[in-house]
């Protein structure tokens, strides 16, 4: 049987190029370029095209969501550079990437992870090791005061708490302080809420509940057991932050999503058009659900794993969270440590804005 040899561009096929470094003068000149190559290098190309799409569009609410030790990685300052530019309008959290980050805007500080220290020495050291690097647990113990200050100082009108109420009342506490840049210092200072759907799974949830506990016990707390120290509940309703969120993204013309890793952040964040399409169905209400039209996903979590970290926007059609392609949805995904491919895309993201 003989083949039969086609010409690529006669049948429309689009031609690779070779990346010419001689050419690139900027980090956009860069992506432009690795978006006619291959492998990760066009995708993230490809990502840069669709996030400068989506922050071009005066209509477009970007939800973005973060998960990972990316404020321990120094990667915070470039998520306040998209707040501060306008380009996020939502962040949607894990907890304990905002409570890192903030050791950050109170003046504390990271390092770098010493190999010849054992894990039982930076325990009885005071050391906490994410992978290459370490946080202090002084620094926790500062970040608390600085809840626990917020807390005493401050109460939301009708006396419940949020994630996203807190994050506010932080966010404005550390802007008032003015000791260093801060994802909650940003959100506050633009109006952008944080969202923290796991709140309990954080240093800032358990800060909470041992404000709560504090101001419960009795004068002596070493008399009583777990059963009575751990019944202190603080006023903290997490489905004002689900009725919230949804009333914002709800009033949005068009919606747009830029995912660093995934895990419950990215699903919280996602969940909306199902939220109101079985609100339509169960209730009888005749909302028009919002779904996503953008988005760029930056995690290296393989799809065949079956998380949802991991899984295609194209998966996520199916449960009627994003526009199908076919109707106009953009999206883009890459392979690659958020610690690299995100100042890439940043840095070529604002130089492009910049040049407008």
């Amino acid at each position: 049987m003989s083949r039969s040899l086609h010409d690529g561009r006669a049948d429309g096929l689009e031609p690779l190029e070779s990346l010419a470094l001689g050419e690139v003068r900027s980090f956009r000149d860069l992506l432009r370029g690795m978006a006619r190559t291959a492998f990760t290098g066009r995708q993230l190309g490809e990502a840069f095209d669709v996030l400068v799409e989506m922050a071009d569009s005066d209509d477009c609410h970007v939800v973005m969501t973060l998960t990972g030790a990316m404020t321990v990685a120094k990667q915070g300052r470039i998520v306040c550079d998209l707040i501060d530019r306008g380009v996020v309008d939502t962040i949607v959290s894990t907890g304990a990437l905002i409570a890192h980050g903030l050791t950050e805007s109170i003046g504390l500080t990271h390092y770098r992870y010493d190999p010849t220290k054992s894990d039982e020495e930076l325990y009885e050291q005071g050391y906490n090791r994410i992978y290459d690097t370490l946080e202090m647990e002084a620094n926790l113990n500062d970040v608390e005061t600085l809840v626990r200050d917020v807390l005493d100082g401050s109460k939301p009108k009708d006396g419940t708490w949020s994630s996203s109420r807190l994050c506010e009342a932080i966010g404005r506490k550390l802007s008032e302080r003015d000791e260093g840049a801060g994802i909650l210092r940003s959100a506050y200072e633009r109006g952008v809420p944080v969202f923290i759907p796991a709140f309990t799974d954080s240093e800032i949830g358990l800060d909470v509940a041992l404000w709560a506990m504090t101001r419960a016990l009795a004068d002596r707390p070493d008399e009583l057991g777990p059963g009575e120290i751990f019944d202190a509940v603080p006023p903290f309703n997490p489905f004002l932050d689900l009725q919230a969120y949804t009333r914002r993204i709800g009033d949005a013309r068009e919606l747009g999503i830029l995912t660093i890793g995934g895990g419950v952040p990215r699903n919280w964040a996602q969940q909306v058009a199902p939220y109101f399409d079985i609100t339509n169905e169960r209730l009888g209400t005749r909302l028009s659900a919002p779904r996503f039209r953008y988005g760029v996903r930056i995690c290296p979590e393989p799809v065949h794993w079956g998380g949802l970290s991991g899984c295609t926007y194209s998966e996520g059609v199916s449960w009627g969270k994003f526009v199908p392609e076919a109707e106009g949805g953009r999206y883009a995904e890459v392979y690659s440590d958020a610690t690299v491919a995100l100042p890439l895309l940043a840095s070529a993201l604002f130089e492009e804005l910049d040049a407008r």
